[in-house]
């Protein structure tokens, strides 16, 4: 087939006059009748690759694919440059007899030249001997990964196609084609179809125009996704989510605050999902809040920006998710948050699954971890994982990301890192992450106790460094290889064998110093790290806690009991100066802020004058008040005096999580009568005991009151009276 007749077919069928990237070398060894292996990244075009060939050669192309809605995308396309609606159908299990019937008869009229089928469909019996008895042009695998338990999206019915191939004919050629593969799974691919012959193409994984960015996950996370949209106003966005729950909840929040958002998962049904896709294909939504279910296939060319509110479980899943981004060539921004503990969950997840799975999860899962915390070229990783050389100094969009943009400070900590080691070896290497850390840094617990480890000498050896700093050191030297996570023990760190070299000839070991990417928790607020947000006005923060000393001196309460301290450290955040903005600050609510916010909101009014201080105007996001069910819930149900345990049962809460909801109730200025539970728990000594505490105390935190009392006490009485307390004085 002569290069003139290629680039004629291709603008007879496609109204192209250009190929693009490794297209032309692909479909020259397509139409040779070779078997082929194209690896070309989202939106590189490979679609075409096997497309053209079908439409030029004799008989009919089967393409193996794993989404029904990706095939329907492809068939829809076909149809509207060819004035047959036959030239290309799609057999699984969504059509009735008559369309079946009707999709034999163009194969075997010679008018369908592209049969989509999904596996499973095609090792239906009744399929197989249709095929056998029709000209098969060849067949091309789409989603080629699927078929390796190392592929991000594998898929078992995969690696039964080589078989069922050869059932419908010989010597057809195979064409297998992924936009994600590392050189584990390309090794994969090629063994399991049977085609290590096949003519390689591999297309550069770089995409340029991508900026990524990690940011540390926070509590203020919807805050954080909410802002960022906002701040990239009519530009359209991906943001993909673990859960179905927590798809539903951001698409919510970004509604409530003017975002042209809408959700899409499996549990939507079909016409939900369809309707949703094409509003954002047509541009009546801005932003699709997704699960994974979204976006294979999906061939928008200008979407800005893709978010993942939580980690993915690959660096595979990344990438692919990521270049869903700028495919026009225009600029894409690819933001996804980052904690520990959402990976502490995924692995949680695993424990239930086959041991070689887990092995499998585990490391593919430390990948991403190496990736989020690394200080290094995001893109230089990436590309390196795919097998590919890139020099961020000369290549293509080498300081297209948050490292290269700020780069971290680093440390020597080779001592420490032996120190690290020696600890490990010394334990006999029995010990989970947690337990190493605290045994370096002298924590005694009953595990350690119990293997009389806190009796050795280099029991407490590391305690010059906090508990946060040994973490953020083991994972880094976890990494780097040094050490493993034994998954047959769940989880027992292992020294490697560069782990045992390195104790005997230490080298130099760089620690990054500002990715542990800390989680905010209840006592304070994070600082982000550059452009991820800012840290509280330190100044305005102490302002703030003498006015609210000014105010509980004059109505004789502890300072706690007006606001929090993190409520302050969030007014010195976000400057707000009315009671609608205030009442939006962590821990307020509108009651307390009407009670007490007066004072506060002025102060801040006049700083921010003072100081010409810039607010960000879009700073108030508004809660969708998807908790106010369940705070509305708790309420109606204290009033009725039910029992705690009962109404946390019902809601499926263990004790803690519920006197964590009634607290959050409280301390935002709703009272909740709480007597009747108190009365059981506590008598009126305990109870005069306990008030006059918190009266005196110049802080409500529970472990100051464990340690006034000496154990007398134990932390859900202290928890649940400190509620009746703050009831009671504050509200």
């Amino acid at each position: 087939m002569g290069e003139i007749d290629l680039y004629a077919s291709l603008k007879n069928y496609f109204g192209f006059t250009q190929f693009k990237g490794l297209q032309e070398e692909v479909i020259s060894s397509i139409i040779q009748d070779k078997n082929t292996f194209v690896i070309m990244p989202t939106g590189g075009g490979k679609s075409l690759c096997y497309q053209l060939p079908a439409l030029i050669k004799e008989g009919t192309a089967i393409v193996v694919s794993p989404l029904i809605a990706l095939m329907k995308n492809q068939v829809d396309a076909l149809r509207a440059h060819s004035a047959k609606e036959g030239i290309a159908h799609v057999l699984n299990s969504s059509l009735n007899k008559t369309e079946v019937k009707q999709v034999k008869s163009d194969i075997r009229d010679g008018v369908t030249k592209l049969l989509y089928v999904a596996p499973e469909s095609l090792t239906k019996e009744e399929n197989v001997e249709f095929l056998k008895s029709v000209i098969i042009s060849f067949v091309a695998i789409d989603e080629a990964h699927c078929i390796s338990e190392w592929g991000h999206d594998f898929r078992p019915e995969y690696r039964n196609l080589r078989k069922i191939i050869e059932r419908i004919g010989d010597n057809i050629p195979i064409i297998g084609l992924t936009a994600t593969a590392t050189p584990k799974v390309q090794e994969d691919i090629l063994k399991n179809l049977g085609i290590q012959d096949a003519n390689t193409f591999k297309a550069s994984f770089n995409r340029p125009n991508l900026y990524y960015e990690i940011r540390p996950k926070t509590k203020n996370v919807d805050s954080d996704i909410t802002r960022f949209v906002k701040q990239n106003e009519g530009k359209s966005g991906i943001i993909y989510c673990l859960s179905r729950k927590r798809v539903e909840e951001l698409a919510q929040t970004l509604q409530v605050n003017g975002i042209k958002a809408v959700p899409y998962h499996a549990g939507l049904d079909a016409k939900t999902r369809v309707k949703h896709q094409d509003m954002f294909l047509m541009e009546d939504a801005d932003v699709v809040v997704a699960t994974i279910a979204f976006g294979m296939g999906i061939d928008k060319p200008d979407v800005r920006f893709v978010i993942h509110n939580d980690i993915p479980k690959s660096i595979e899943s990344y990438y692919q998710e990521t270049g869903r981004a700028g495919r026009d060539g225009g600029e894409g921004h690819c933001l996804a948050f980052y904690s520990y503990k959402d990976i502490e969950k995924l692995e949680k997840f695993m424990s239930g699954k086959p041991v070689a799975e887990q092995e499998i999860g585990h490391a593919l899962l430390q990948e991403v971890v190496a990736f989020a915390e690394t200080s290094m070229s995001r893109r230089k990783f990436i590309l390196h994982y795919f097998g590919e050389e890139f020099d961020n100094e000369t290549g293509d969009g080498g300081d297209m990301d948050d490292n290269m943009r700020h780069p971290k400070k680093k440390h020597e900590a080779q001592e420490e890192v032996s120190t690290l080691l020696s600890v490990i070896e010394k334990t006999n290497q029995q010990y989970k992450s947690k337990e190493v850390v605290n045994v370096l840094v002298g924590n005694v617990n009953a595990l350690i106790k119990s293997h009389r480890t806190d009796t050795q000498d280099f029991f407490g050896i590391g305690n010059d460094e906090s508990a946060e700093y040994w973490m953020a050191l083991l994972r880094q030297v976890l990494v780097a290889g040094y050490l493993k996570k034994d998954i047959e023990t769940y989880g027992v760190i292992k020294l490697t064998e560069s782990g045992e070299e390195y104790l005997s000839n230490p080298v130099s070991f760089m620690m990054t110093e500002d990715h542990s990417f800390k989680e905010a928790n209840d006592d304070s607020i994070i600082t982000q790290q550059k452009g991820g947000g800012a840290a509280a006005d330190e100044k305005l923060f102490s302002l703030l806690k003498a006015e609210r000393k000014k105010v509980a001196d004059s109505l004789s309460l502890p300072p706690f009991v007006i606001f929090q301290d993190p409520s302050l450290e969030d007014m010195a955040l976000k400057y707000p100066v009315n009671m609608e903005e205030l009442s939006n600050v962590h821990g307020v609510g509108e009651g307390k802020a009407k009670k007490y916010g007066t004072s506060f909101v002025e102060l801040i009014a006049n700083y921010v004058e003072e100081n010409e201080i810039v607010r960000p105007d879009d700073f108030v996001v508004k809660s969708t008040g998807t908790n106010s069910a369940l705070k509305l819930y708790i309420i109606q149900n204290v009033d009725r005096k039910l029992s705690l345990n009962d109404i946390a049962n019902a809601k499926g809460l263990d004790m803690p999580d519920f006197i964590k909801e009634m607290e959050a109730i409280v301390y935002s200025g709703t009272k909740l009568n709480i007597d009747y539970w108190i009365d059981e728990i506590l008598d009126e000594d305990q109870q005069e005991e306990l008030h006059d505490y918190f009266l005196e105390a110049e802080t409500d935190k529970i472990d100051e009151a464990m340690e006034e009392f000496d154990g007398d006490y134990d932390d859900e009485e202290l928890r649940l009276f400190r509620i009746k307390f703050i009831s009671e004085v504050a509200n």
